[in-house]
C-alpha cells in the first residue's frame, strides 16, 4: 500500500500526536470539524502505526451503508490498493482474506459479537460518527467497554465530527482526546427563516421556498449544491420539480439510505453540469460530496421518539440540534469559500439543544431490551451504556415485554419474541401485526400501524373547526377510531395501491382537512412495514393475500383483536358514560374528539393515553370482554372461593374471578377446582373424600360405597340403639381409611380412573381394594346382653313390630319408635306400649318413682336401689305397666300406690 495524506486536510499535521497516542494508549478519541478527513485518513493512520498485523483487520464502523460504501472505495483509490480495503454491509460482503481494513455499517460489527465475543479478528476498532448516538453505537461502546480488559492487544479509536468528549473519555477511563482543527475554507451562514415557522407553514412552503432558493443560486455561476429534507418522498417531489425546472441546465440527484448503490454512487461521478444533490442527513456525516459550493438547510430530519404515555414510538419530522446544523454547514467549504443557507431563524438556531438525544433516551425501552435479548447482551440495568436508562424505564421494558408474550419470566425470547425482535417496529406494533396476519387482517393492522407513526393525519384549524368536522365525518366507524383511519386510507388511496399524485393529495387534504406532510409521512410509513414485513418467511402468505383480486376486507372484530393484542394494557371499563376504570384502578375518559364519545361500549381498547386537563383515552375500539381472557393468557389474574361438593356435577366446585390489569373479566364462575392446580387438586381431594365418600353424597354404581355406606349405618343404628357412643369410628377415621388407599381422585371422574387403573394393575378390582370391614371402623363390639336389652322388634300377638331408635337426650324424637301396619291398629293394646324396651324400662320406672308424692317416695330411697328391686319382681309385657308395679312396690316397699299418685 502507498500511505500518503493529502496536505489540504486539517488532519493531516495531526497524524504524528494520532500515531503517538494509539501507541501508548488502548483508547482514544478523535474529534473534529466535518471535512478535516477523520473518516479516511485514520484507518491509513492505524496502518502507519503498525497495526494490522499478523492477519488481524482494521475495522471501521458507519452509521449508514452508503457510507460505509463510498468511503471504503475512497480508501482503495488513495491507497491503490483494491485487495487490502473491502467493506461489509447487509447482504453483501466485498472482504477477502487479503483485506487489512474493513468498512461497515456499526450493525455489522454488533451481529459480529454473536459469533465472535471477542472481536479476535480484529486489532483495531474505528467508530466513526459517534455524536449520532444510535442504539448501535451505545450498544457497541458499552460492549467494547467490557471487552476491552479481555483484550489489551485491543485498539479503539472514537471519532467524530461534533461530540461531547469530555463525557466519552470519562467513560473509557479517562482516555487521551485530540482535537483536530481548522477546515480548508470558511463558510457564511445565512438565515431565511420559512414564514411564521409553525408547522403547516412548514408543510405548504418548504418545497416552494427550496425551489425559490435553487432558482437565485442558478442566475450566477457558482459550484454545486447540497439540500437537505427531512423525508425520502420530499427528496422525491422536490428533484422531480427541480429537474423540469433546471432541465437542461443542472444534473439533480437524490440521495437516502434506501437508494440503489448505483445511483448512489451517481453524486461522486464527474459531471459536466452543476449538480444539485438532495438527501436526507444521510449526507450529514460520513459522505463528502467532492464540489460542494452552497449548502441549503431546512433544519429538519425525521427523528424516532418513543412516546411514553402512547407507548408508540413515532417518526415525526423534527428540529435538528446545533451540532446537526454545523454538521450540515460543514458539507460545503472543501474546494473554495462556501455557503450555507439556512431555512430557520437565529434565534431557532441558538434555541435548539446542542447535540441530539441518545437514542437510548429517546427510544422505547421495550424494544431496545428485545434487540438486546436477541443479541445475547448483558441485562441493560448492568450494561454499560454511556448513558444509562433507568431502572423503573429498564423495569417497565421488561414488564411489556412479558405482558407481549415476547419474553419469557427469565427473559428468555419466546417463538413469538424471536419474530418481533426481526421487525425493526415498536414491539407493541409488531405483536398487533403478528395478530393481524394471523387473523387475516394484515392490510387493515399495516395501515394502522403506519399511522401510529405520525400524529393524527386530520386537522381542525381554530377558525374552520366545525367544517372541518363535518368534512370528516364521513370517516367516522361506529365504534372504532382505529377503522376511521382505514377508512380515511381508503378515501385516499382506494382498496388497491393506487397512489395518488402530489397535486391530487393536496387537493383532498384541503377537502378534508387533512395534514399534507402527514398524509405522505403515512404512505412512506407503510411501504417500509410492508417491504420489511416481506424480508421475513413467516408474512409471505399472510402478504400474497393482500395482492388477491378477489380479496375480502378483514372483519371489524378481527381488527380490534389484533390491535388489543398489541395494546393489552390499555383496557378499559366502563364507569359511567364516557369515563373508563384502567389499570392501575386509574380512571380515563373518552377524549370528546373520538368517534365513540357518548357511544362507548361497556369494554374498548385504547392507543393511548393523554394527560391534560384529565387522563384521555384516544383512538379507541370496542372490544369483546369474551376476547380478554384469551390474549391475556398468563397476564391474567384468577382467584377461588367457596370451594364445594356439587353431586349432579360429580366435581369439587370453585367459583372463579379473573382480572387483568385489575379490571374484573369474570366475576363468579364455576369450575372444576381439582383440575386449577395441584394444590387445588390435594384440597378439593379432601372435599371429594369427605363429601362424596364419606357422607355417601355421590350419584352413580359403587358397590364398595354402598357396602361401606351400609356398614356405617348399621354401627350407627348400633349407637342409636344402645344408646351410646364409641361403637363407630369418627369421620376422620373413616376419611384415613380412603386417604390411604386412594391416589390423586378429587372428583367421580378421577375415581373412575383409579378403579380402571386398580383393576389394570393388579387384576383384581379396587372394589375389593375399598370395601370397608367391620374392624376398619369399628371400635368396640356391643355386648350381647346389651342387645337384649334393645330388640330390634316387638312380639306381639298380631306378630313381631318394627322398632327404630334415637339417641337425641332432649329431642322429641329421642327414645324408641315402632312401626305399626295399620291393620293391627284396632287390634293392639295400648298398655303393651308403656314398658318400652328393657334398656330404656328402667329409666321410665325411675323417672315414675321420682313422680310420686313425698310421702310415698321417702320409703323408697334411695331410688336407683328401689328401681333395681323392682325390676326383679317385674314380669315383662304382661298387662299394664302401672298395676304390675303398684303391686310390685307393695309387695317389696308395703307402700301402697294408687293409680292417681302417678303424676
Amino acid at each position: 500500500m502507498h500511505i500518503f495524506y493529502p496536505a489540504q486536510l486539517p488532519i493531516t499535521p495531526a497524524k504524528d500526536e494520532i500515531i503517538h497516542a494509539l501507541n501508548h494508549h488502548q483508547v482514544i478519541v478523535v474529534a473534529g470539524d466535518t471535512g478535516s478527513g477523520k473518516t479516511t485518513q485514520l484507518p491509513k493512520i492505524c496502518v502507519e502505526a503498525g497495526r494490522a498485523a499478523q492477519g488481524k483487520l482494521i475495522g471501521c464502523t458507519q452509521p449508514r451503508r452508503i457510507a460505509a460504501v463510498s468511503v471504503a472505495e475512497r480508501v482503495q483509490e488513495e491507497l491503490a490498493a483494491p485487495e487490502a480495503v473491502g467493506y461489509k454491509i447487509r447482504f453483501n460482503d466485498r472482504t477477502s482474506p487479503k483485506t487489512r481494513i474493513k468498512f461497515m455499517t456499526d450493525g455489522v460489527l454488533l451481529a459480529e459479537t454473536q459469533g465472535d465475543r471477542w472481536l479476535n479478528r480484529y486489532d483495531t476498532l474505528i467508530i466513526d460518527e459517534a455524536h449520532e448516538r444510535s442504539l448501535n453505537i451505545d450498544f457497541l461502546l458499552g460492549y467494547l467497554h467490557q471487552l476491552l480488559d479481555k483484550r489489551p492487544d485491543l485498539k479503539l479509536i472514537i471519532s467524530s465530527a461534533t461530540i461531547d468528549t469530555e463525557k466519552f473519555s470519562r467513560h473509557f477511563h479517562k482516555a487521551p482526546v485530540i482535537q483536530v482543527e481548522g477546515r480548508s475554507y470558511p463558510v457564511q451562514v445565512e438565515y431565511r427563516p420559512l414564514g411564521s415557522g409553525d408547522e403547516e407553514d412548514i408543510e405548504q412552503d418548504l418545497d416552494a421556498l427550496v425551489l425559490e432558493q435553487v432558482h437565485e443560486l442558478m442566475q450566477r455561476p457558482g459550484g454545486d449544491i447540497l439540500i437537505f429534507m427531512p423525508t425520502e418522498r420530499d427528496i422525491l417531489e422536490s428533484t422531480d420539480a427541480l429537474k423540469k425546472q433546471l432541465e437542461g441546465r443542472a444534473l439533480v440527484l437524490p440521495l437516502f439510505g434506501r437508494l440503489q448503490g448505483g445511483e448512489q454512487r451517481k453524486i461522486f461521478q464527474p459531471a459536466a453540469l452543476r449538480k444539485i444533490i438532495v438527501a436526507t442527513n444521510v449526507a450529514e456525516t460520513s459522505i463528502t460530496v467532492p464540489g460542494i459550493e452552497t449548502v441549503i438547510d431546512t433544519g429538519l430530519a425525521r427523528l424516532a421518539r418513543y412516546n411514553i404515555r402512547a407507548g408508540t414510538t413515532s417518526l415525526p419530522v423534527a428540529r435538528i440540534a446545533r451540532a446537526s446544523c454545523d454538521q450540515r454547514k460543514g458539507r460545503c467549504g472543501r474546494v473554495g469559500p462556501g455557503r450555507c443557507i439556512r431555512l430557520y431563524s437565529e434565534e431557532d438556531y441558538l434555541s435548539r439543544p446542542e447535540f441530539t438525544l441518545p437514542e437510548i433516551l429517546r427510544s422505547n425501552l421495550a424494544e431496545v431490551i428485545l434487540q438486546m435479548t436477541a443479541l445475547h447482551l448483558p441485562d441493560p440495568r448492568h450494561f454499560p451504556f454511556l448513558d444509562p436508562p433507568s431502572p423503573q424505564a429498564v423495569s417497565g421494558g421488561y414488564r411489556t415485554l412479558r405482558e407481549l408474550g415476547a419474553l419469557t419470566a427469565d427473559h428468555r425470547l419466546t417463538a413469538r419474541g424471536k419474530i418481533m425482535a426481526r421487525l425493526p417496529l415498536d414491539p407493541r406494533i409488531s405483536r398487533m401485526i403478528i395478530e393481524g396476519a394471523a387473523l387475516g387482517v394484515l392490510r387493515e393492522t399495516a395501515i394502522i400501524a403506519a399511522a401510529l407513526a405520525i400524529q393524527d393525519p386530520r386537522v381542525q384549524p381554530a377558525d374552520k373547526q366545525e367544517k372541518a368536522r363535518q368534512a370528516q365525518q364521513i370517516f367516522i366507524q361506529p365504534g372504532s377510531d382505529v377503522l376511521t383511519l382505514v377508512k380515511l386510507w381508503d378515501s385516499c388511496r382506494g382498496q388497491k395501491s393506487f397512489v395518488p399524485t402530489s397535486g391530487e393529495l393536496r387537493r383532498f387534504c384541503t377537502a378534508h382537512f387533512c395534514s399534507w406532510q402527514r398524509m405522505r409521512e403515512w404512505f412512506d410509513i407503510h411501504e417500509q412495514i410492508l417491504r420489511i414485513l416481506g424480508q421475513h418467511e413467516e408474512f409471505k402468505a399472510a402478504l400474497e393475500q393482500l395482492s388477491t383480486p378477489d380479496r375480502v376486507p378483514g372483519s371489524p372484530e378481527a381488527v380490534h383483536q389484533a390491535v388489543t393484542a398489541g395494546f393489552l394494557r390499555n383496557i378499559a371499563q366502563r364507569k359511567e358514560k364516557n369515563t373508563y376504570l384502567i389499570s392501575g384502578g386509574r380512571e380515563a375518559m373518552l377524549f370528546p374528539g373520538s368517534g365513540l364519545y357518548n357511544k362507548g361500549g361497556d369494554w374498548i381498547v385504547a392507543v393511548d393515553f393523554v394527560q391534560t386537563s384529565r387522563l384521555f383515552a384516544r383512538m379507541a375500539a370496542n372490544i369483546d370482554i369474551a376476547w380478554l381472557e384469551h390474549l391475556g393468557g398468563d397476564l391474567c389474574k384468577r382467584s377461588y372461593t367457596d370451594p364445594h361438593w356439587e353431586k349432579k356435577a360429580g366435581q369439587v366446585i370453585a367459583l372463579e374471578k379473573v382480572s387483568l390489569f385489575g379490571l374484573v373479566l369474570v366475576a363468579q364462575r364455576k369450575v372444576n377446582y381439582g383440575r386449577i392446580s395441584q394444590q387445588a387438586a390435594a384440597e378439593a381431594r379432601t372435599i371429594f373424600i369427605r363429601e362424596a365418600l364419606v357422607a355417601g353424597d355421590m350419584e352413580g354404581s359403587y358397590p364398595f360405597l354402598q357396602h361401606n355406606l351400609e356398614l356405617v349405618r348399621h354401627l350407627e343404628d348400633l349407637e342409636e340403639r344402645l344408646r351410646r357412643r364409641g361403637f363407630l369410628a369418627d369421620e376422620h377415621a373413616l376419611y384415613e381409611f380412603y386417604d390411604q388407599r386412594l391416589g390423586l381422585v378429587y372428583d367421580r371422574f378421577t375415581l373412575n380412573r383409579f378403579l380402571r387403573q386398580q383393576q389394570r394393575k393388579d387384576g383384581k378390582t379396587a372394589d375389593t381394594l375399598l370395601r370397608m370391614q367391620e374392624e376398619d371402623i369399628c371400635r368396640q363390639q356391643a355386648d350381647s346382653q346389651d342387645l337384649y336389652r334393645f330388640p330390634e322388634s316387638l312380639q306381639t300377638p298380631q306378630g313381631k313390630l318394627r322398632l327404630h331408635y334415637c339417641f337425641q337426650p332432649g329431642q322429641e324424637e329421642d327414645g324408641v319408635t315402632v312401626d305399626i301396619p295399620a291393620s293391627c291398629c284396632a287390634a293392639l293394646s295400648p298398655a303393651l306400649f308403656e314398658w318400652l324396651v328393657p334398656g330404656l324400662l328402667e329409666e321410665k320406672v325411675l323417672a315414675l318413682l321420682r313422680s310420686l308424692p313425698k310421702a310415698l317416695r321417702r320409703p323408697l330411697v334411695p331410688l336407683p336401689d328401689a328401681v333395681d328391686k323392682l325390676m326383679d319382681s317385674l314380669t315383662l309385657y304382661q298387662g299394664s305397666l302401672y298395676p304390675a308395679l303398684e303391686q310390685a312396690i307393695l309387695r317389696c316397699f308395703q307402700v301402697m300406690v294408687k293409680r292417681a299418685d302417678w303424676n
